[in-house]
């Protein structure tokens, strides 16, 4: 029994003691680690230390400065242009309705969008009454006709009594008289029967001239008259224009004969075009005014349609400036410069013409600025860069 005690309290003894020799390796590693760690920080901040006592205090800050591409524009000659939309519509519209007495329609000749000369027939009236009424007043013309005759055939028997006395002056003056009444019937006649085809051939809807018809209001079977209104109408010559709106201020810069290209809503056309009237008077309420831009046939033009302007006033210098220079914003668009201490500043500008070239300021920028190329959505105004100038392309 004391031998199996002994074994056991020596095998608690040996176990004792290799939970010591751990617990001190543990914390030896700890130990270490800690020293390791203490170096390192110490360590860089004397390297830290040693850096700025080189660079001086100013060195850490310098190297957080962005280099930014700026460009200074200058002033460049560029088209003057100006943007405008509005609505296409016929130069010449021609509204045709009834010009005679009217009555059924037997049949509409035209469709919408059908080329149409000078006194076509674009819908045929029924006329079986008039034609009757004609045919009588030229059988009254024979009728009136025949009654002259007579009356020339007595006066000429009566001249030939006068001189044996058998007929007085009195009856020869009554002869004459019956013979010229007779003759005046017989005009009086002819006028009523070219009244008649004058109004007959009024019955028919014609074009007043030639052009292109834009809408058709009548069909077979609908009885027309003088309150019928507008039947067709038309554009003369096909004759197209824009009614392009034009703020106050851009419509003292149009004149008469301004080239213009016109773009249709939903097409890439470009018509040319030309302004051949300015309105004389401005709207108080949008104070805006109407350049009329006279435009040739187009089927991408439709009358009532909406378009894009863009009208050519001449040249003028002005700053150009890349499309990636140029921002939008809540208060409209601005770029961005480099101010005289080489901080970011705001300055709202007004665009000009767009090219291919750039972008052309209105107003808003004198040329001599250090303008942020790129990169400006990442910079804010009081931000501090290093410009670095890039040669303009100008």
């Amino acid at each position: 029994m004391d031998s199996l005690a002994g074994t056991e309290s020596f095998y608690e003894a040996d176990d004792n003691r290799r939970k010591r020799m751990l617990t001190i390796a543990a914390v030896a590693l700890i130990a270490v680690i800690l020293l390791g760690v203490w170096y390192a920080f110490a360590h860089s901040k004397g390297a830290d230390t040693a850096a700025g006592g080189a660079g001086g205090a100013g060195g850490a800050g310098a190297q957080n400065v962005p280099n930014v591409t700026v460009v200074i524009p200058g002033r460049v000659s560029v088209q003057a242009a100006i943007a405008a939309n509005g609505t296409i519509a016929a130069r010449r519209e021609m509204p045709v309705g009834i010009a005679g007495e009217g009555g059924q329609v037997v049949r509409v000749l035209v469709e919408p969008g059908q080329w149409v000369g000078a006194g076509q027939t674009l819908a045929v009236i029924d006329r079986a009454v008039q034609s009757q009424q004609a045919a009588s007043l030229a059988a009254s013309i024979k009728v009136a006709q025949a009654d002259a005759d007579l009356a020339q055939a007595e006066l000429e028997r009566a001249q030939a009594l006068v001189g044996r006395g058998f007929i007085s002056k009195a009856d020869m003056d009554r002869k004459r008289a019956t013979r010229d009444a007779a003759n005046a019937r017989v005009r009086v006649s002819q006028a009523q029967y070219q009244e008649a085809l004058a109004r007959n051939g009024r019955l028919n809807i014609v074009a007043p001239a030639a052009g292109l018809v834009l809408t058709r209001q009548v069909e077979p079977g609908q009885v027309v008259g003088a309150g019928s209104g507008v039947l067709f109408r038309m554009a003369r010559g096909g004759e197209m224009e824009m009614l392009a709106q034009l703020a106050e201020a851009d419509l003292q810069r149009v004149k008469v004969g301004t080239r213009a290209t016109i773009t249709p809503v939903g097409t890439n056309l470009q018509i040319a075009g030309q302004v051949w009237q300015v309105s004389p008077i401005v709207n108080m309420d949008t104070r805006q005014g109407t350049a009329r831009i006279a435009v040739p046939y187009s089927a991408a033009l439709r009358p009532g349609g909406f378009a894009d302007a863009r009208l050519v006033s001449g040249t003028e210098q002005a700053p150009l400036l890349p499309e990636s220079a140029v921002q939008s914003g809540p208060d409209g668009n601005f770029v961005l410069v480099v101010g005289a201490d080489d901080k970011i500043e705001r300055k709202l500008v007004k665009v000009g013409t767009v090219t291919d070239g750039g972008v052309s300021i209105a107003s808003g920028l004198t040329g001599n600025e250090k303008v942020v190329v790129l990169a400006g959505a990442f910079l804010n105004p009081g931000d501090k860069v290093k410009p670095v100038v890039q040669k303009s392309s100008q």
